[in-house]
């Protein structure tokens, strides 16, 4: 049974290497689940048998009571940070002015946002894990540590021979304990999908995970361990940092595979520019890079000052959290009907872009929060998630600040509309409007004759594809095919892929008709005609400020609101990144060169030669603008049978010229 035990141990240890530090598991989760159980069983027989270094011992079934302080063998130093390429060239200056003479070689690597941790090991077995703390003195947090799968309990033992010697006496491995994103954001939805409230931030849920007494908790915490440093009493063990590196990961350890060497300034900081566009491609969140002294006793003979080596830099990248003024709340109602609040923003930048906006979730979250138009909030945006609130300033909130009432701004929002909040749900929803029946209309709207104007797409040809399931969204019209729609009951061969070809012959619309298709409340089509003229692509549309949409005619403060809000919620913004992945585009020719390019025109009562649409369509080819109702600045009023007197007498007093239908004929060609 011993040799059984013995085997066991050493297989499953091997297959957690490989699964959690190489990334390159061996056998399926159900064979090592299988043999876990078996050396469960065997242990629970002979107890005698079981060891620290156990695959069993990493599950937390404790109940701590405080954490113990503990010294550190040598400081857990924090760096200086510096944010700049100037920073960064006054900082080596600096080196090469303390070493003149003397060649040193530099070491870079990722920065990873966690909790810094140091890692005991005694003759290859894991003994102890302590935090950074005030770096003299940190905390034992061993048992929630031993919890994570990536710490490997025994050392990996390895055939290289400086690894070796690693293996007696104390070994201590520096580094961070982390959540990688795609496991912080599963987290986040199984958490919203039972009704609970999503983290903030992966470096905080770790933090908060890593203090939690009890360790069954932390198990089910998906963390990982990431180091950055070696320590031996003999310090010439490990005589550089890109060595250290290279004995952590014979030892079983992860450790960066980006770190690198450098012999000049230049190459530093081609690596700087070259991971400012790479870092979101990493599976954890940095705010930046760490650049040493690769040679350690030169690390060391440079010093300390205060808390910070000398020898060392954090190189800080564009700021992930920033705080700004919430200007106004706006509700978007989402394509299956659900309100979504949205906050707006005074313009500020987070990780190198510009936010204005961000979705407030729920009234829940709005109330627990206490978020206030008018408060100054902290935003805050970890690699590509999702700018979110994080907390209010209490301190710089107005005093004249009220409460927002959710159901109050419904109504004054959408007056027309009536809202339900479903029982054991956070969200609120248009009464009656299920979501396919929103994508009906929708997609109604998106077809036709002022939007794309796709033939063999109305009513009828809508409600069955929607009810066949082959269309979820917008977009999903563009991946039908003639073999789907022909098994529908409605369609023969020949209708099916007349359809499918009018669906395809509209891929490429006009962006002011894309801009109409889209719905966005309030936006009608000559206001899409002037949103395409002033930012002439869908993309600088989309980043648009409030202030850059109150500078387009005709567009006040609710309509500008009504599109930043449509443009933040995440259900459109995946609706247009999808639109971009099945090669729908737009094409803009600006008629501002046309010859009634500002003039405006509205027509009342009935035309004989055409439709008020064609004519419509007409003046805004040649660059006019046509309106709904006489405003100061319009142009023309055409007078058709039937009009009334009222828009002529006020056409008159504002000096707007009142024209017949055949004057109009005469000015449109």
């Amino acid at each position: 049974m011993k040799s059984r035990v013995e085997e066991l141990k050493s297989l499953l240890n091997k297959y957690s290497y490989e699964y959690h530090v190489q990334d390159k598991p061996l056998v399926s989760d159900a064979v090592y689940d299988n043999l876990f159980s078996e050396l469960k069983k065997l242990e629970a027989e002979s107890p005698e048998l079981i060891t620290p270094d156990s695959p069993t011992q990493r599950v937390g079934n404790e109940l701590l009571e405080s954490f113990r302080k503990i010294n550190h063998s040598s400081r857990m130093l924090s760096l200086n940070d510096v944010f700049s390429r100037e920073d960064v060239e006054a900082w080596f200056k600096r080196i090469d002015k303390l070493l003149p003479g003397r060649k040193h070689e530099y070491f870079a690597d990722i920065k990873m946002d966690g909790l810094a941790c140091a890692l005991v090991y005694q003759d290859g077995l894991f003994q102890q894990a302590i935090t950074r703390g005030d770096s003299y003195v940190g905390e034992d947090v061993t048992a929630n540590v031993k919890t994570i799968s990536s710490v490997p309990l025994r050392l990996r033992e390895s055939s290289d021979q400086k690894a070796k010697t690693l293996l007696k006496g104390r070994t201590e491995i520096r580094g961070e304990i982390i959540m990688y994103k795609v496991d912080f954001e599963n987290l986040n939805k199984e958490r919203v999908k039972s009704g609970e409230q999503a983290y903030a931030n992966p470096r905080n849920l770790a933090a908060g995970t890593i203090r939690q007494l009890d360790t069954k908790l932390v198990a089910l915490r998906p963390l990982r361990f990431r180091a950055y440093d070696l320590i031996r009493e003999n310090e010439q063990e490990v005589p550089t940092h890109m060595e250290a590196y290279r004995l952590l990961r014979e030892l079983g350890v992860t450790a960066n595979t980006q770190a690198t060497t450098f012999d000049s300034l230049d190459g530093v900081l081609k690596y700087v520019d070259e991971w400012d566009t790479k870092r979101h491609e990493l599976p954890f969140i940095t705010d930046g890079l760490v650049i040493k002294v690769n040679d350690r006793k030169l690390y060391k003979d440079l010093g300390v000052v205060g808390k910070q080596p000398r020898a060392a830099v954090a190189y800080k990248y564009a700021a992930e959290e920033a705080t700004t003024i919430l200007k106004d709340i706006v509700i978007s109602i989402g394509r299956t009907g659900a309100a979504t609040p949205v906050g707006v923003f005074n313009p500020v930048s987070i990780a190198g872009t510009t936010v204005q906006h961000a979705s407030l979730h729920n009234a829940d979250e709005i109330a627990r929060k206490d978020i206030r138009v008018g408060d100054t909030v902290v935003i805050y945006k970890a690699g590509d998630i999702i700018p979110q609130v994080e907390k209010v300033l209490l301190e710089l909130r107005p005093k004249s600040s009220k409460q927002f009432e959710y159901e109050k701004e419904l109504k004054r929002q959408y007056p027309e509309l009536e809202f339900v909040r479903p029982e054991g749900e956070a969200v609120y929803r248009v009464k009656g409007a299920s979501g396919p029946l929103l994508l009906k209309k929708g997609l109604e709207h998106f077809a036709s004759k002022g939007a794309l104007d796709i033939d063999w797409l109305g009513e009828k040809n809508v409600v069955a594809l929607v009810d066949a399931k082959l269309v979820h969204d917008l977009a999903d019209i563009f991946t039908l095919t003639k073999e789907q729609v022909v098994e529908l009951e409605r369609f023969a061969d020949l209708s099916a892929e007349n359809l499918v070809s009018a669906i395809k012959a509209k891929k490429t619309s006009t962006l002011p008709r894309f801009i109409y298709g889209l719905g966005i409340r309030h936006v009608g089509e000559q206001t899409s005609i002037d949103l395409a003229e002033r930012f002439k692509i869908l993309n600088m549309l989309s980043i648009a400020t409030l202030d850059d949409l109150r500078a387009v005619n005709g567009v006040g403060e609710i309509v500008a609101e009504s599109i930043l809000g449509w443009f933040a919620d995440p259900d459109n913004q995946k609706l247009l990144e999808k639109f971009e992945k099945l090669g729908v585009k737009q094409t803009f020719e600006s008629k501002a060169k046309g010859k009634l390019h500002g003039q405006s025109f509205v027509i009342t009562g009935t035309l004989e030669t055409m439709s008020r649409d064609a004519a419509a369509n007409r003046i805004r080819e040649l660059g006019g603008t046509f309106q709904t109702s006489v405003a100061k600045g319009t142009t023309y009023l055409v007078m058709g049978q039937k009009a009334g007197q009222s828009k002529a007498d006020k056409a008159r007093s504002l000096g707007t010229k009142v024209i017949e239908e055949t004057e109009l004929l005469k000015i449109i060609g």
